[in-house]
C-alpha cells in the first residue's frame, strides 16, 4: 500500500481568494465562566481588529508523516487551505513561525532556521517558557479533558494501521515516530519565515518583531497545540493575545473511547475546552473568505445561524441549543450582526456553501450584496428555519432603507408563509398546543399533546399562505382569535421551511419547544 505523505487532494469548500487587507478583522469565540452560575460557561463572541505587523502565526507539528494513518490523511487534507492562510497572513505582514518539533536538524542550513537562531535574546523570558505545559492552571486541571485519549488517540483500524507501519519501515522510518520534517505542502519563505520548536527561541522572535497577537494552527489540539513550549497554554499564560484557528487543527481521539462520539465531534469538544479554559478561537474564512474548512469524512451538514436581534437573546440561546442538540448532525457556523453596524453581518458569505439557514434577525436592512447572498441561498431551493423575529427580519414597516442597503418586505409571506402584523400584550400569559393538522407530523414527534405554556407575547399572523401546514396553535389568555405559532411552508424554489413565532428565552427551557425545534432541523433536510 502506498500512501503519499501530506500530498492528498483537498476539497476547499467555499474557498474564495481575497486580497490582503491592512488589518485582520476577526470574530473571536470563547466561553467565559458565568459569574452568576459558577461552573457554567456561556458562549460569547467578540470582534477584534489585529494589526498584521503585530501578529504571528505558529504552525505546530505539521509533520510529513505520523504514526497514525488517519492522522496523516487528515493532516494532508488541511495542507492546501493552511498554506493559503499562511500566504495571506505573510503577505499582510504577519510573522510565520514553523514549529515541526524534533525536526530541526533537517533545517540546520535553512535561512528560516538561521533567522530564529539570530533573534536577540529577550530580556523578559516567561518562567518555564522552555517547558511543556500540561495545564494552564488548577481550574483547567480540575476540569480535565472532555475526551479520553489515554490510549494515545489513534483511530486506525488494526489492519490499516499494521499496513501503514509496515510501509513506514520500508521507507526507513520509525513507525512510532516517522516524522523527519514539516510537510512539503506548506511553504517556508526563506526571506521572511522562521523555524524553531524551542520555547525561548520562539519568544525571542515574538519580542523581536513586536508581536502581541498569536494564531496557532496545526496538530494535535489536545496534545501538542495546547502543551508545547510555543503552544496555546504558554502563549496565553505569558500574556500574548492568542487564538486557535479551530478549522485548521485536528485531535488525537479514538471514537471507541469515552465519550464515544465521532472523531470530528471529539475535536469539537476539545475546541470547546480550549475556549473555556485557555483562549478564544477563530476560523480560516475570517482571513480567506468563503467557508471554514472541514474534513472530507466529516459528513455533517453545514448550518449557518444568522443572528441579529436584541429582544430575545438568541445570540446566546440558539448557539447553545445547536451545540447540545445538533452538533452530531451539523457543523454550526454562527454569523452575528456587527456590534458596530447592526445591519452588517461579517462572514455571511459562509451561506454560499451552507446546507441550511437558521434565521433570527429583527428589522435589519442588509447591504445589498449581503441580502443577495440570502436571496441566492433560498433561490437555490435550500432549507430555512425561521425563529420568532425572522418574520420581520428584513422589514422596516415599509420605510426606505439607507443608501446601499436593501429590505425584503415580502420575505415573511413569500418565504416563511406568514403574515406578521403585530402581537398581543407582553404581560398576557401564552400557551400552545398541537394543531389537528399537525398531529402526525414528524416535527412534533415527542411533543406533548397537552397544552403547554410558552414565553413571550403571542404573534398575530393570520391569515397564512395557502400552502402552509400549521403544527402548533397558540393563545394569549382568553383573547380571540387563536393564532398559529409553528408551521411548515415550501417556497416557489422548493425550499423546505419551518417557522415558529416562539423563541423567547423561556421557550429554550421548555422540553417541548426544544424537541420540536430539533426535529425541525432534521425535517427541513428531508432526513
Amino acid at each position: 500500500m502506498t500512501i503519499p505523505f501530506w500530498r492528498l487532494s483537498i476539497c476547499l469548500l467555499g474557498f474564495l481568494p481575497v486580497l490582503p487587507s491592512m488589518a485582520f478583522d476577526l470574530t473571536l469565540r470563547h466561553r467565559p465562566e458565568s459569574e452568576e452560575a459558577p461552573g457554567k460557561h456561556a458562549l460569547e463572541f467578540k470582534r477584534e481588529r489585529w494589526d498584521p505587523s503585530e501578529t504571528a502565526v505558529i504552525v505546530c507539528d505539521m509533520w510529513d508523516a505520523h504514526h497514525c494513518l488517519n492522522a496523516t490523511l487528515r493532516g494532508g487534507e488541511m495542507v492546501s487551505r493552511m498554506d493559503a492562510v499562511l500566504a495571506h497572513a505573510r503577505d499582510a505582514g504577519a510573522l510565520i513561525i514553523h514549529a515541526p518539533s524534533s525536526c530541526l536538524d533537517f533545517y540546520k542550513d535553512h535561512p528560516a532556521r538561521a533567522r530564529a537562531l539570530a533573534a536577540p535574546a529577550a530580556k523578559n523570558h516567561p518562567e518555564g517558557i522552555e517547558q511543556w505545559l500540561h495545564w494552564i492552571d488548577e481550574h483547567e486541571e480540575r476540569a480535565q479533558y472532555p475526551i479520553d485519549h489515554s490510549d494515545g488517540g489513534e483511530d486506525d483500524e488494526a489492519e490499516a494501521h499494521a499496513a501503514w507501519a509496515s510501509e513506514l519501515e520500508e521507507r526507513g522510518r520509525n513507525p512510532k515516530a516517522p516524522w523527519i520534517r514539516q510537510t512539503e505542502g506548506l511553504t517556508i519563505d526563506p526571506d521572511k519565515d522562521a523555524i524553531t520548536d524551542d520555547g525561548k527561541e520562539n519568544w525571542n522572535l515574538l519580542e523581536q518583531h513586536g508581536v502581541k497577537n498569536v494564531i496557532l494552527v496545526g496538530v494535535h489540539t489536545n496534545m501538542c497545540v495546547l502543551g508545547r513550549p510555543f503552544g496555546l497554554r504558554q502563549m496565553a499564560r505569558s500574556g500574548k493575545n492568542v487564538v486557535l484557528m479551530r478549522d485548521m487543527t485536528d485531535t488525537m481521539y479514538n471514537p471507541k473511547m469515552p465519550p464515544y462520539v465521532t472523531h470530528f465531534r471529539g475535536t469539537d469538544l476539545v475546541v470547546e475546552h480550549v475556549e473555556k479554559y485557555v483562549c478564544p478561537t477563530i476560523t480560516s474564512d475570517q482571513l480567506l473568505g468563503g467557508a471554514p474548512f472541514h474534513f472530507s469524512k466529516d459528513t455533517r451538514k453545514d448550518l449557518v445561524m444568522l443572528i441579529g436581534e436584541k429582544e430575545y437573546l438568541t445570540k446566546d440561546t440558539l448557539p447553545a441549543f445547536a451545540e447540545k442538540r445538533l452538533a452530531d448532525a451539523f457543523r454550526v457556523h454562527v454569523v452575528h450582526a456587527d456590534p458596530e453596524d447592526k445591519n452588517a453581518f461579517p462572514g455571511i458569505d459562509a451561506l454560499e456553501s451552507a446546507d441550511v439557514l437558521c434565521l433570527s434577525v429583527r428589522r435589519r436592512t442588509l447591504p445589498e450584496g449581503q441580502l443577495q447572498v440570502v436571496r441566492d441561498f433560498i433561490a437555490a431551493g435550500k432549507p430555512v428555519i425561521g425563529v420568532r423575529t425572522a418574520s420581520h427580519a428584513f422589514s422596516l414597516r415599509g420605510g426606505p432603507p439607507p443608501a446601499g442597503h436593501a429590505t425584503w418586505e415580502r420575505f415573511d409571506g413569500a418565504i416563511l408563509g406568514g403574515n406578521y402584523h403585530g402581537h398581543h400584550g407582553n404581560k398576557i400569559p401564552t400557551y400552545a398546543w398541537v394543531a389537528d393538522s399537525g398531529r402526525e407530523h414528524p416535527i412534533l414527534k415527542g411533543v406533548t399533546r397537552n397544552e403547554f405554556p410558552t414565553g413571550g407575547s403571542l404573534y398575530q399572523v393570520l391569515p397564512l399562505a395557502r400552502n402552509t401546514q400549521v403544527l402548533l396553535m397558540g393563545r394569549a389568555g382568553d383573547v380571540e382569535p387563536h393564532e398559529p405559532v409553528a408551521w411548515t411552508h415550501q417556497t416557489q424554489s422548493g425550499s423546505r421551511v419551518f417557522y415558529t413565532s416562539l423563541g423567547h428565552v423561556k421557550d429554550f427551557e421548555n422540553g417541548n419547544f426544544v424537541r420540536m425545534l430539533t426535529n425541525a432541523f432534521h425535517w427541513v433536510m428531508a432526513e
